[in-house]
């Protein structure tokens, strides 16, 4: 493989990483009244917008998250590491090029955001008068995303692409590997609440009007089903753990050339 897109490769996992780690900081500090915030991706670039050289740090962000929809476009479409073209290997190349546009549009707006005028900008996120149907086919999609995540839990193979053997530490590898399930199932927990969300917007016509709702709901949703803080806490302290896991990613993967 191409030793330019595996830096590309790596670039964009530590974006990615990037992403989750502080959407879970903020949820946590959130979950025990320290401050932060219940924040989605969008909510997350415009929170660093806000930080001192915001811009320039929306700018490195922005083309870490570019660089990780062109591997994940890379995946899907020349598939590089021989993926296949079985029904699991498409399965799989669809779900990378469907990854890799909403990683295009995020980053895209990180830099969009760079250049944009604060007083234009608009805080609605309304999906407009969207088809059912839609909203349906969007919450099945991620349900089956949602559970994607666990049989990773389940099977355990998530280090598999991972140069294990540069890792000397018994310890560290232990501890490695329960920081990839922690964060899986934390993702997989707030990726299948969006789901209900959407699958619910569908099947009653008069949610599908209103607005779009992601992450930042998710956590409003755990927040007030669950007694005290803990629940959410674990969950965004698992969302930590996930950005720790692509960063992990972005060092130590090892790409079939």
């Amino acid at each position: 493989m191409d030793k330019k897109l595996k830096i590309v490769a790596r670039v964009g996992y530590g974006a990615k990483g990037s992403v989750y780690a502080l959407t879970g900081i903020l949820a946590f500090m959130t979950a025990f009244n320290l401050g932060g915030q219940k924040a989605g991706k969008l909510q997350i670039i415009q929170f660093l917008e806000e930080q001192s050289f915001g811009k320039i740090i929306l700018g490195i962000l922005g083309i870490g998250l570019i660089c990780y929809a062109v591997w994940r476009f890379m995946q899907s479409l020349s598939d590089p590491e021989g993926i296949g073209s079985d029904s699991k290997g498409i399965a799989k190349r669809i779900s990378f090029f469907i990854s890799g546009t909403v990683y295009l549009a995020l980053g895209m707006f990180s830099i969009i955001e760079i250049f944009k005028d604060s007083s234009s900008r608009k805080n609605s996120s309304n999906f407009g008068d969207y088809s059912t149907h839609i909203f349906i086919a969007i919450g099945i999609a991620l349900a089956i995303k949602s559970i994607y995540q666990f049989i990773k839990v389940y099977k355990g193979d998530f280090l598999k692409k991972l140069n294990i053997s540069e890792i000397s530490s018994v310890t560290r590898k232990k501890n490695l590997k329960r920081i990839g399930y922690a964060g899986l199932i934390s993702r997989g927990i707030v990726v299948g609440i969006i789901a209900y969300f959407f699958i619910e917007g569908g099947i009653n016509t008069s949610s599908a009007s209103e607005e779009m709702k992601g992450t930042t709901e998710a956590f409003s949703f755990i927040q007030q089903n669950t007694s005290g803080p803990w629940i959410f806490g674990l969950v965004a302290l698992g969302l930590i753990c996930y950005g720790i896991y692509m960063f992990t990613i972005a060092k130590f993967r090892s790409f079939d050339d």
